[in-house]
């Protein structure tokens, strides 16, 4: 009887045996919640900061966080020829300019357009030691100043001199070539060009040649002509 009894005790003890359950973690919910008020106070920092920040400001980050293809996309469309291109490309297809040959030389500077109306053996701009117009450089001058006036920007008007000293007594190059400007303001001016677009007429003498090192050849002696533009 006994036997039994310890017999029964024994398997109810072996069969009521059940598999331990794995341990839990119980720490890593509290890990996520951190990481979520981590990002939730960060995500209204941002907005506090966003909320002090100007327009103008806010734009300059919106184009920062744009996609690199995007913004390549819209350098595109906005980058195109300078207002001091579109100026150049009009002046050296107009057909009065182009007609003049060698006697007008056309730049391209940072500021705008230069025309050097310049003084040539078959075409002379200039009476000689005077600060007169030629009939030939009178015409020459009436057509420049007719090509410019639907055209914008100021005008600087510059006189030159070639490097032979005046023969004229108490009548340096300096008078010369600011005589010569003066000319070619009132020259252009009855052209049509307005006077309030005149920025400043100066004589320079032979202080600027065309062609540095050759300062007494005939070209130097022009009147130069810098139509500025805003762009």
């Amino acid at each position: 009887m006994r036997e039994r009894m310890a017999y029964a005790a024994f398997t109810r003890t072996g069969a009521g045996r059940m598999p331990s359950a794995p341990a839990r973690k119980a720490g890593t919910w509290k890990l996520a919640y951190a990481d979520f008020l981590t990002a939730l106070m960060a995500f209204f920092l941002l907005l506090w900061l966003v909320s002090g920040v100007s327009p103008d400001a806010r734009a300059e980050i919106a184009n920062y966080f744009q996609p690199k293809d995007n913004l390549a996309a819209g350098a595109a469309t906005t980058t195109g020829p300078s207002e001091a291109d579109r100026l150049f490309s009009a002046l050296s297809q107009n057909p009065a300019l182009v007609s003049a040959g060698a006697s007008i030389h056309l730049t391209r500077e940072p500021d705008g357009v230069r025309l050097d109306l310049v003084d040539t053996e078959e075409r002379p701009l200039f009476d000689r030691a005077s600060g007169r117009f030629t009939a030939t450089g009178l015409a020459l001058v009436s057509e420049t100043g007719a090509s410019l006036s639907s055209l914008d920007g100021q005008l600087t008007i510059e006189g030159h001199t070639d490097a032979f000293p005046s023969l004229i007594e108490n009548y340096s190059n300096w008078e010369l070539s600011a005589d010569r400007a003066n000319e070619a303001r009132r020259a252009l001016e009855a052209a049509g060009i307005a006077p309030s677009r005149v920025r400043a007429v100066t004589g320079l003498a032979d202080t600027r040649p065309l062609v540095p090192g050759q300062p007494h050849l005939p070209v130097n002696r022009r009147i130069s002509i810098l139509v500025q533009t805003e762009g």
